[in-house]
């Protein structure tokens, strides 16, 4: 891959239902624009891998560990290796950007859509 790319060139991933990623993986991190539909749940899941993220546009509602909040635009989050979390798209969805190390190994074996215009920016 060259040391540059354009989102929309980047082919997108369907992580589960109403959750779509564009997602780069380096040698130890994997940065990823995941686009979320309305009111579309990601259901409680933990893994290895440390994340950051924050919304771009849009809402979400989210629950890490114990904690629960309703992040807009600007909001970020960091989820620590292996606790619990689940996220609910807002009223008009979201566009995020996750940040996660290490890679998301799993991630790179999920089937990849033709490039398509992302919804942001």
């Amino acid at each position: 891959m060259s040391a540059f790319s354009d989102l929309a060139a980047i082919a997108p991933q369907t992580l589960s239902a109403g959750y779509l990623a564009r997602a780069v993986h380096g040698e130890r991190i994997t940065f990823a624009v995941v686009e979320i539909e309305p009111h579309t749940e990601l259901a409680e899941h933990g893994h290895e891998n440390e994340q950051l993220g924050m919304v771009i546009e849009g809402s979400v509602s989210f629950r890490v560990g114990d904690e629960q909040r309703t992040v807009a635009a600007g909001g970020m989050w960091r989820i620590p290796a292996d606790t619990p979390h689940r996220v609910r798209g807002g009223d008009r969805g979201a566009v995020v950007v996750d940040v996660f190390t290490p890679t998301r190994e799993e991630w790179k074996g999920l089937q990849a859509q033709e490039p398509a215009a992302p919804r942001w920016p």
